[in-house]
């Protein structure tokens, strides 16, 4: 059971401690003396300040000890701890978490998880199909083409473009037959990757967008829209005016700039009408107010031209 109440002779073995902190310091980083901590019976830890830039709130912790009857207090061991309010580092975030936008570079590999909610099988396994056509697991029967693919697929990749990797197609396999279909892909955008995407290729080039907003028409009506196939023809296409500051991204329909090709020739907004002014009628103004009664006195057509 560990003692609350510090040894008293490790505890006065101050200035052994700070022998030990400044041995292992910089010079002239170590603070005044914080506190004395009992780590059990005869266990000391003797706390410093630490000054070394970078290290704000740290503390140089020297733990000394004594053995039962002695009278002579012995060094354990000296390291650097953080204090309560010590300057830590941010909590480490898995690579996956931490990659945005941007970060691939040249060479760069980024590996997607099996389970990936945004991908999903671009074709049936070809062991499922033989294993459902044999009527079960157990009586399946691999056809001579799965299993040259099955150990093609393990085979190692080599260092090189993609097109330096060995082929790992084989004539007869469901993977060969996916490729004369145009179905190559071992997997394709899941639902979920597809709003995913949509989302966000709404929210940097959609209509609620300030350039949009300002843009004389929408992207529907522009003749650089490059239209996409699919279910996404009907919310999307591609910028195709390299004026554009959309030139090359995916918009939406109901995006807009100033560079729409139809922004010439479009009528401009009716201007009003000019104010009518009447100059037949004359407005009587006053020169100067009545003195005797303070009614206003109307001038006259001498006066209004300045004679009297």
């Amino acid at each position: 059971m560990r003692s609350r109440t510090p040894d008293r002779l490790c505890a006065e073995a101050v200035d052994l401690a700070r022998a030990a902190a400044e041995e292992a310091a910089l010079p002239g980083t170590v603070g005044e003396h914080v506190d004395a901590v009992a780590d059990g019976d005869r266990v000391v830890t003797h706390l410093f300040e630490c000054k070394e830039p970078g290290y704000r709130g740290w503390r140089w912790a020297v733990t000394v000890a004594r053995a039962s009857r002695a009278k002579h207090v012995t060094l354990d061991e000296s390291v650097l701890l953080p204090g309560p309010d010590a300057l830590l580092a941010p909590e480490w975030v898995p690579w996956s978490e931490r990659l945005r936008p941007g970060d691939m570079g040249p060479g760069d590999l980024l590996p997607t998880e099996a389970e990936d909610l945004r991908l999903e099988p671009g074709y049936s396994d070809a062991a499922e199909e033989a294993e459902e056509a044999a009527g079960g697991p157990g009586e399946a029967r691999v056809p001579t083409g799965v299993a040259e693919l099955a150990d093609a697929e393990d085979a190692d990749v080599v260092p090189g473009s993609p097109a330096d990797q060995p082929d790992t197609t084989t004539r007869g396999s469901i993977a060969s037959v996916a490729e004369e279909l145009g179905m190559r892909r071992a997997r394709v955008l899941s639902r979920y990757g597809l709003h995913a995407a949509a989302d966000r290729w709404d929210e940097a080039y959609g209509p609620k967008t300030a350039m949009a907003q300002a843009a004389p028409a929408n992207c529907v009506s522009c003749g650089f829209l490059v239209p996409l196939d699919g279910s996404l023809r009907q919310a999307f296409g591609i910028c195709a005016n390299e004026f554009g500051p959309a030139d090359g991204h995916v918009v939406s329909l109901g995006y807009g700039c100033g560079g729409h090709s139809e922004a010439a020739i479009m009528p401009k907004p009716p201007r009003p009408a000019a104010p009518v002014i009447d100059e037949t009628v004359v407005d009587p103004l006053p020169l100067r107010p009545d003195r005797t009664g303070g009614s206003v006195e109307e001038a006259g057509p001498a006066e209004e031209f300045g004679h009297s």
